[in-house]
C-alpha cells in the first residue's frame, strides 16, 4: 500500500526505520540525478566514519538491590530480641550498571565531481539524527559543513527530521517541520530555504552546479514514495500508534482523519 501522507511520512522519522530510509534515499538521489547530468560530471556515494560514545545510558541500573543487614553470623536479622554485644554487619551488595559503550558511525553523504579531475562541485547531505543531537556526530557534521562553505562549494541540505536542534542559518527565527537548504557557492553566505511542513508535499528542488549550466531537479516526494512501496514500510509500520517523535496536537489531529479515510485506524 501507499504512503497515506501527501508528503513526509513522520512513521519514517522513527529511529527503527531511519537508518534504511537515510540509505536507500541517498542511492535514489543519486539514480535520479546522474541521467540529468553532463558526461562531464559523476555521483559519488561517500561515507562519513566516526566513532561515537552515548552517555544516555551511564548509572542506569538494570535492577536496584538494597542493602542487607546481616548478624555475625551471616544470617538475615529477625525480629528476635538480640543482646545488645551481637554485632550487626552491613553486607554491600552489586547494583548492575550500564556502561558507555563506543559505536561506530557511519553516514553517507554524496558528492557531484568532474570526471577528469576529481573536483568536488556539489555536497548533497541528508541529515541524520546523530547530527542534530549535541555530541561528536554533530560536531562532525558541522565542521565537515563549514569547511565545504568556505571552499565555497555547492551544498544542498536536506533536513527530514523534526526532532533534534535544526543547523544553524541567520536571520530564520521560524521553525519549521522540515528543510531543504540550496546554496550556490558563487552566492554564498546567501542560501535558498526550502521550509514545508508536515501537511505539504515535498517541493521540487534544483541541484547547483558551475554557473550557467543546467541544474538537475529532484523530484524528493516521489523518491521518497517510490522507496516506501519498494521497501514495503507499510509492513513495518503500525498506524494504530503515534509516530516518534510525536506531532504537535493540531498536526495529530489532522494525521489522525488522514488515517481514518485511509482506513489505516
Amino acid at each position: 500500500m501507499p504512503s497515506p501522507f501527501p508528503g513526509m511520512n513522520p512513521y519514517l522519522e522513527n529511529p527503527n526505520l531511519w537508518s534504511e530510509v537515510h540509505s536507500r534515499l541517498i542511492v535514489a538521489v543519486a539514480n535520479a540525478i546522474v541521467p540529468q547530468l553532463s558526461q562531464n560530471y559523476r555521483v559519488a556515494i561517500e561515507k562519513r566514519t566516526y566513532f561515537n560514545v552515548s552517555m544516555e545510558l551511564v548509572g542506569i541500573p538494570d535492577v536496584t538491590v538494597i542493602s542487607r543487614h546481616f548478624n555475625s553470623i551471616g544470617t538475615q536479622p529477625t525480629t528476635t530480641q538480640h543482646s545488645s554485644s551481637t554485632s550487626v554487619l552491613t553486607r554491600v551488595e552489586p547494583t548492575l550498571v550500564k556502561l558507555p559503550m563506543p559505536s561506530t558511525i557511519k553516514e553517507g553523504y554524496l558528492e557531484i565531481r568532474e570526471g577528469f579531475n576529481g573536483k568536488v562541485i556539489t555536497v548533497i547531505e541528508i541529515i541524520s539524527p546523530t547530527n542534530k543531537r549535541s555530541g561528536l556526530g554533530r560536531d562532525e557534521y558541522e565542521k565537515k559543513r563549514n569547511a565545504v562553505l568556505h571552499h565555497q562549494t555547492n551544498l544542498v541540505e536536506i533536513d527530514l527530521l523534526r526532532g533534534g536542534k535544526q543547523m544553524p542559518l541567520l536571520e530564520v527565527k521560524t521553525r519549521d517541520d522540515y528543510r531543504i537548504l540550496v546554496c550556490r557557492g558563487e552566492e554564498l553566505p546567501q542560501g535558498r530555504l526550502y521550509a514545508f511542513s508536515i501537511r505539504q508535499p515535498i517541493p521540487i528542488f534544483p541541484i547547483p552546479l558551475k554557473a550557467g549550466e543546467i541544474q538537475p531537479e529532484v523530484n524528493l516526494q516521489e523518491l521518497l514514495n517510490e522507496i516506501y512501496d519498494q521497501a514495503r514500510f507499510d509492513l513495518a509500520i503500525d498506524y494504530l500508534l503515534e509516530p516518534v517523535p510525536p506531532l504537535k496536537l493540531k498536526d495529530r489531529e489532522w494525521a489522525n482523519v488522514i488515517l481514518q479515510e485511509q482506513r489505516r485506524r
